[in-house]
């Protein structure tokens, strides 16, 4: 079974064979702004759940969740775009630095 890097890599592959009339630097910066596109989405759909939108949208919290996992695979394959062969080590090292509190609290706990 893939993994979820192997996929996002797959992806990637895809993704940039679709891009390739633009410049690498353009086509990272295009996937950020996808990742800001897929977290509006949550947040609409948040509002939406709550009863907060004008529209008349109903949304469900499987809905908010499925444009945050969006948002997740677009933050990663833009960290795959800016470094290919670092982007695993990258996310590991800064996920562990970034729960680091969390963790050790849970150890006292």
């Amino acid at each position: 079974m893939d993994t979820p890097w192997d996929n996002i890599e797959k992806l990637s592959a895809v993704c940039r064979a679709a891009g390739a009339h633009l410049p690498d630097e353009e086509l990272k910066a295009l996937q950020v702004g996808k990742v800001a596109e897929e977290a509006d989405k949550a947040m609409h759909a948040l509002h939406g759940l709550k009863g907060l939108t004008t529209c008349g949208d109903d949304h469900a919290w499987s809905e908010v969740q499925n444009d945050l996992v969006g948002a997740v695979i677009a933050a990663l394959l833009v960290m795959h775009y800016i470094d290919p062969t670092g982007a695993r080590a990258t996310f590991d090292e800064t996920l562990s630095r970034r729960t680091r509190r969390g963790r050790e609290a849970a150890a006292t706990a």
